[in-house]
C-alpha cells in the first residue's frame, strides 16, 4: 500500500482516539497517509509526524471529493461510518473497510436496558478496519502532539505551579455529561494540590462561579484563556486530571495522565473511557452505576430527561476528590523521589 486516506469528520475526542490507527498505518506499511477531517479539528492531526496531509472542509463535500479522486488512494479506511463517508467511499470506488460501530446495540442499551456490547475498546474496535491490511494495535496508547509555539509554562498563570497541579476539566459538548458548578466546588474544596480550571470561552462564567464559591485558595479559572494545543500543554504538565468524558479527557490519556473522569449520563461501556493500556492503574472512574435510567442517551441532553440528575448530583465527592489526592501524590513521588538519607558514620 503506498497511498491511504483515513476518514474522521470529528470530533476532538473521537480523532485522538484514532491516533493508535494512524500511528500503526505509517509505521507498519511505511505509507504516504491523508486525513479527511472537519476543517475546525484539522489542528489535532497538522503537528501528527505519522500523517503526511490533512484534507480539510466545512459543509460542502463536492469539491473536496474531486480533489481526493486525483491521490488515487490504494485504499481507504473509514472511521466515521456515517452517510457522508459512505458517500465518499463510493465516489472513490478504492478499497475500503470500517469498522463496527455498534449502533444498534448502544440503541438497546439506551433504550431498554438491554447490554449486548462487546467489552472492547473503540480503538479496539478501530483497528478491525485495518485488519485487511495486516495492521495491529501496538498497546502504545494515544497520541497528541503539541507544536512548539502553543507550549505553555504554568508559571506564566502563577509562581505556585512551577511544581505539579490538578487539571480541573469543568466544560463538556452536552450539560448532562457535566457536574453542576456547585458539585465541582465540594470536590475542589478536598483538593490537596493547586487546581487550574479548564474550559471553552462558553465555561469562563462557570469558571468564575466555581473560584468565587470555593475555599481552596490555589485555584485559577484558565476557561477560555487558551486554544486547544495550549490547553493540553498545561494537562501535559499536571499531576493529575478531573474531567467528565470530553475530548480533554482522551488528551489527557494521550499523555499517560492520572485520570479521574466522572461520568453522567453517558457511560464507559460504550467503549470510550480513557484509553491507557499499559497503564490501567492510572484512570479511575467515578459514576453513580445503580441509575436504571442510565444511559440516557449516547451523545448527551441539554437538560436531565428525568428531572432529577442524579447521576451527576448524587456523585460521590469525597471518592473523587480521594482519588485524584491519591493519585496526584503517587505521581509526585514518581518524578520527585525522596532522596536517600545518608548512612550515618561509625564512630
Amino acid at each position: 500500500m503506498k497511498k491511504i486516506l483515513l476518514i474522521r469528520f470529528s470530533s476532538i475526542g473521537d480523532i485522538v482516539l484514532t491516533t493508535p490507527v494512524i500511528r500503526a498505518l505509517k509505521k507498519q506499511l511505511q505509507c504516504e497517509l491523508h486525513i479527511l477531517t472537519k476543517q475546525q479539528y484539522a489542528t489535532i492531526l497538522q503537528s501528527n509526524p505519522y500523517v503526511d496531509l490533512v484534507y480539510e472542509f466545512k459543509n460542502n463535500l463536492k469539491g473536496i471529493i474531486s480533489e481526493l479522486r486525483s491521490e488515487q488512494y490504494d485504499f481507504v479506511v473509514d472511521l466515521q461510518k456515517n452517510a457522508r463517508s459512505v458517500r465518499i467511499r463510493k465516489a472513490l470506488g478504492r478499497p475500503s473497510a470500517s469498522f463496527p460501530k455498534l449502533n444498534k446495540e448502544k440503541w438497546l442499551l439506551v433504550n431498554f436496558k438491554i447490554n449486548r456490547l462487546p467489552d472492547v475498546h473503540i480503538v479496539d474496535r478501530y483497528f478491525e478496519a485495518v485488519k485487511p491490511l495486516g495492521v495491529f494495535n501496538d498497546d502504545a496508547g494515544l497520541d497528541f502532539f503539541i507544536p512548539e509555539k502553543d507550549k505553555v509554562n504554568p508559571m506564566i498563570i502563577n509562581p505556585a505551579l512551577k511544581k505539579r497541579y490538578a487539571v480541573f476539566a469543568i466544560g463538556g459538548k452536552h450539560n448532562t455529561k457535566m457536574m453542576p458548578p456547585q458539585e465541582i466546588t465540594q470536590v475542589i474544596d478536598k483538593l490537596k494540590m493547586p487546581v487550574i480550571l479548564l474550559g471553552g470561552p462558553e465555561d469562563k462564567e462557570v469558571g468564575d462561579k466555581i473560584v468565587a464559591a470555593t475555599k481552596h485558595r490555589d485555584i485559577w479559572n484558565t476557561c477560555g484563556r487558551y486554544n486547544l494545543n495550549r490547553s493540553a500543554s498545561l494537562i501535559r504538565n499536571a499531576g493529575v486530571v478531573l474531567t467528565h468524558d470530553t475530548g480533554l479527557m482522551h488528551i489527557a490519556a494521550a499523555f499517560k495522565k492520572p485520570i479521574v473522569s466522572i461520568w453522567g449520563n453517558t457511560i464507559p461501556e460504550f467503549g470510550m473511557s480513557p484509553y491507557m493500556p499499559d497503564n490501567k492503574g492510572k484512570s479511575i472512574i467515578a459514576e453513580v452505576s445503580e441509575l436504571k435510567c442510565r444511559p440516557c442517551s449516547k451523545l448527551g441532553y441539554k437538560k436531565c430527561p428525568k428531572k432529577h440528575f442524579k447521576c451527576m448530583m448524587e456523585q460521590d465527592e469525597d471518592f473523587i476528590s480521594g482519588s485524584a489526592n491519591r493519585l496526584f501524590f503517587a505521581s509526585v513521588r514518581k518524578y520527585h523521589p525522596a532522596r536517600k538519607q545518608r548512612p550515618e558514620h561509625k564512630k
